[in-house]
């Protein structure tokens, strides 16, 4: 590819990211302006959508989230559940799940999903729950969270259960100085994702594609 296209592609990008914001509902907005304003950046919009699409795409009824005030993100995945589904939202920050709690609140009039909101760290909450019992795990914010989650997915997952991470490529974090892009980067979350896609990618429990919506997503599902 020449220049044009990497420049095409760079715009291609802000397009579909700007109007997956617009389509966003006024309640998952309002959850990003509160989640923002109390310092917790928030994800792609694209990115959310497509989450949510592919809890509707596997008719997924249980479903994990893990993450670090990940509030658009786990409103998203509750409105694609249907009327009986469960999400389990483990947060190590309590800020977080404080806004996760807030903002389904607001949420129960228009949906019968219920939410288990855990403020704890995914190394220690993953293990204590029951072996393939869930059909997603999405993984988001610390590099802390992932590993721990990749470790219980093959036991968590049904079969073909899915396990999706975000920010593959390290661009979101603080202080990230391009990510995995950049080999000069060699920030904790740089290095962990390389280490992370690596072991995912050789672990033959698991079929992987690693693409570029949002600041990258791999997805892993288990055989």
């Amino acid at each position: 590819m020449n220049q044009t296209t990497y420049t095409n592609l760079a715009k291609a990008w802000g397009y579909v990211e700007d109007h997956a914001f617009a389509r966003q509902a006024p309640e998952l907005n309002e959850a990003r302006t509160h989640a923002q304003a109390a310092g917790m950046p928030q994800g792609s919009a694209a990115q959310a959508h497509l989450l949510a699409l592919l809890v509707r795409i596997t008719n997924a009824k249980s479903v994990i989230a893990v993450g670090t005030g990940s509030v658009v993100e786990t409103l998203e995945l509750v409105q694609a559940l249907e009327s009986e589904g469960q999400l389990t939202a483990v947060d190590s920050s309590s800020q977080g799940i404080t806004l996760i709690r807030q903002a389904f609140a607001r949420l129960q009039d228009e949906t019968s999903t219920t939410l288990r909101a855990v403020n704890a760290k995914a190394s220690e909450f993953l293990p204590r729950l029951n072996g393939e019992d869930y059909d997603l795990i999405v993984v988001a914010g610390d590099p802390g969270n992932y590993a721990p989650a990749f470790e219980q997915a093959s036991r968590l997952l049904r079969t073909r259960g899915t396990i999706v991470f975000t920010d593959m490529l390290a661009l979101e974090s603080e202080g990230s100085n391009g990510g995995v892009i950049n080999p000069a980067d060699r920030g904790d979350k740089a290095t962990a994702m390389r280490e992370l896609l690596g072991t995912i990618e050789a672990d033959e429990r698991f079929d992987t594609a690693l693409i570029p919506t949002g600041t990258g997503l791999l997805i892993a599902v288990k055989r």
